[in-house]
């Protein structure tokens, strides 16, 4: 192997290292962040905060001015993507365990099924195979796991069937904006078209902080140093770092490699969850996480065979985390 073959082979390891370990430990780091910073101010500081810094950056790099096309259609990707979809994982951190939110998110890739057969694609036997398997694992999670619940028997779900609903309309809302995304007319190059995005994500994260008055709640000395560290985390190295390196592996590696993320990610949140988090997960809740993370891989693998793969655009349509 040459000296530059040896370099690339190394970067790619740390690139995989990053969109797998990094973005799966995401998740824990969102539920230590609004522990003390509610979730609305979290989302608000860490996106204006990237935003900022990547749009600068891509602007002193000589990136032209976006239009105000550009503008809207990143507003509206940020509103999907950033508002509606990183907003229901933040809020529902709050009510469960980090492992279940990063399954409930996987899913994403069995809405982009349902989503793109509604749009006229006609999905393949396999997909629709995993999709069914998913939703299964899914209902595992919210449904009662004694059915109707008969005397002297509980009938409680394994995990708050709330926020499993507020997560499965997160990703959602993450699909829908992720297709929009592939024709949108963003601004180029990449990094511009993202820094927008956080920061049209980020102003609407923070007018939602101060409807709900959690700007008023958010006192410095309440915000605890794991908090404060989680946040610092998730500003450089889940979007920052972890969006950057997504960009370039998708001009290194192959689509369907760097589509692994999808069912890795929430296998390192759950261990992370476990050893770090002291999370613990009932049986039926390992069950249904194990069916589903199947439903998905399943999806993904059936999609790599395919005649034709649509390449996966750049954007933050990567993960809600």
């Amino acid at each position: 192997m040459t000296p530059h073959g040896s370099t690339l082979r190394w970067r790619l390891v740390g690139g995989f290292f990053i969109i797998w370990v990094v973005w799966g430990s995401t998740y824990l780091a969102i539920k230590w962040a609004v522990q003390t910073i509610p979730p609305f101010t979290m989302g608000a500081l860490r996106f204006l905060t990237a935003g900022a810094l990547l749009y600068g950056w891509s602007r002193w790099r000589g990136a032209p001015r976006p239009t105000a096309q550009n503008w809207r259609a990143s507003a509206l990707i940020g509103a999907l993507l950033l508002f509606i979809g990183n907003a229901a994982v933040s809020w529902s951190s709050q009510r469960v365990s980090s492992g279940v939110v990063s399954v409930i998110i996987a899913t994403v890739p069995l809405f982009l099924v349902l989503c793109e057969a509604w749009q006229g694609k006609r999905p393949r036997l396999a997909q629709l195979a995993g999709v069914g398997i998913g939703l299964a694992g899914v209902a595992l999670l919210v449904l009662p796991a004694h059915g109707a619940g008969a005397a002297g028997t509980s009938s409680r779900a394994a995990i708050d069937p709330i926020a499993a609903a507020v997560l499965a309309s997160g990703a959602l809302a993450w699909t829908i904006g992720s297709l929009y995304s592939r024709t949108a007319p963003q601004a180029k190059p990449a990094s511009l078209a993202i820094g927008m995005q956080m920061l049209t994500g980020g102003v609407l994260l923070s007018l939602a902080s101060l409807a709900t008055g959690e700007w008023h709640q958010l006192l410095a000395h309440d915000v605890t140093m794991r908090s404060a560290a989680s946040l610092l985390y998730l500003i450089v190295f889940g979007s920052l770092i972890g969006f950057s390196t997504y960009m370039w592996l998708l001009t290194v590696a192959s689509p369907a490699a760097v589509g692994t993320y999808a069912y890795v990610n929430p296998v390192i949140a759950v261990l992370l969850g476990v050893v770090l988090g002291g999370e613990r997960l009932p049986p039926t809740a390992l069950l249904a996480m194990s069916v589903i993370v199947g439903g998905v891989a399943l999806v993904s693998l059936a999609a790599r065979v395919a005649p034709t793969r649509p390449r996966p655009p750049e954007s933050p349509a990567a993960d809600p985390a």
